[in-house]
């Protein structure tokens, strides 16, 4: 049940991409960009005072883009919804915001999307099981697949920048053998139907992933 605090005293709307990401990277644990195709702000109402006007603050922030993995996206529905996947890739509430907070912002934005399949990720590594997915009726399909990342020795650059830019033999020649393959964190996947009844039955019946019961905790 959404606090009701939540709808007198905060609203929605749509920001742009640079501000989406100037937040996350300010303020989500991950300190990263991401896709973002979508992005939309929760502000308190009438919350900053210091100034000479009363102004709305930005206290959240939720972000869908389409996936840079085309493996990802074929493996949800298959070849031929490649292109109706999005993700929701970052999501970042204040914590002083009242509770259901970040289930307000979701159920408000998802369906302004203009994919109807919406996948998103728990990462199990940061103690996360999905909890406001769950809450927002994702489908829950297992952990992420097996994988691992290129990693460049003394640097913190993403794997996927790096398998971006670079094939093997090309960072060989640029740094040597100073770079390795690491395990990837595997993650809590979660997917949602962005569509009519009818349309989300013939979806799911897509759907290359078995549905599964929630995860309780941070276990896999």
């Amino acid at each position: 049940m959404i606090n009701s605090n939540l709808k007198e005293d905060y609203f929605i709307s749509r920001i742009s991409n640079s501000l989406a990401m100037d937040m996350v990277i300010n303020n989500h644990y991950l300190k990263r960009k991401a896709p973002c195709s979508f992005a939309f702000g929760l502000y308190e109402k009438n919350a900053d005072k210091s100034g000479l006007f009363i102004l709305d603050k930005l206290v959240g922030v939720v972000c869908y883009g389409t996936p840079s993995s085309a493996p990802l996206r074929m493996g949800i529905c298959g070849k031929e919804e490649k292109n109706n996947v999005i993700e929701l890739t970052r999501l970042w509430i204040e914590d002083s915001t009242p509770q259901y907070a970040e289930s307000f912002l979701i159920g408000n934005t998802i369906r302004k999307i203009d994919k109807e399949i919406v996948v998103s990720f728990a990462e199990i590594s940061a103690g996360h099981v999905g909890t406001v997915y769950q809450a927002t009726n994702f489908f829950y399909t297992g952990l992420s697949a097996k994988r691992s990342n290129w990693r460049i020795k003394g640097r913190d650059t993403h794997g996927q920048t790096i398998a971006d830019k670079y094939t093997s033999s090309q960072l060989k020649d640029l740094i040597g053998d100073n770079f390795y393959l690491e395990d990837r964190p595997r993650k809590h996947r979660y997917v949602f139907f962005n569509a009519p009844r009818k349309r989300k039955k013939k979806l799911i019946s897509k759907l290359k992933y078995n549905l599964k019961p929630y995860p309780k905790n941070s276990a896999a």
